[in-house]
């Protein structure tokens, strides 16, 4: 499992955008995660899956609500991640009024969670393998905090705990 002091994975994430520009096309562009991290401070926070409860009434919009504290803490840009296509992060980007505050990047074969060894398996309940509920704090590409949520928690990976983090 990632931990404080790692690099993030090799792994490339999809973003869908809606209109094209500032060297992006229609529809779903790849991110490459290392080369999107360097020289920035990151919020990134991962869930299970997009429009879930827990995720769609507490985590995202937590997120979206600090964004100026946030930015004021030094961080450039918060990233949310989950095993997903590109085209449903996009549409609960939209559900959600993310806009520029949050990047929603997509995980679709959770090659992101895996690298990181941070998934969770929802076979069981019909979800297949999923993104653990975490949030981490990045800089130039290297986790300085790491926030791993318990089975069926919603805990530490809150807004509130990873912006006290950015502040210090």
């Amino acid at each position: 499992m990632i931990k404080v002091g790692d690099q993030l994975p090799n792994a490339t994430l999809m973003e869908f955008h809606e209109v094209e520009g500032g060297g992006c096309s229609l529809g779903p562009n790849p991110v490459d995660v290392v080369a999107a991290s360097a020289g920035k401070t990151i919020a990134l926070f991962a869930l299970p899956g997009a429009f879930t409860p827990t995720c769609s009434a507490k985590h995202v919009p937590g997120y979206v609500e600090n964004h100026a504290a946030f930015m004021a803490a030094g961080v450039d840009e918060i990233w949310c991640v989950s095993v997903n296509d590109a085209f449903v992060m996009g549409a609960w980007a939209r559900d959600q009024k993310t806009g520029d505050k949050v990047r929603m990047l997509a995980d679709g074969s959770a090659v992101f969670a895996q690298a990181t060894g941070l998934t969770l398996d929802l076979t069981a309940k019909g979800m297949g393998l999923r993104s653990n509920r975490y949030s981490m704090l990045i800089k130039n590409g290297t986790v300085v905090a790491l926030n791993v949520e318990g089975p069926g928690k919603f805990e530490v990976s809150d807004a509130a705990t990873l912006l006290t983090q950015a502040k210090a």
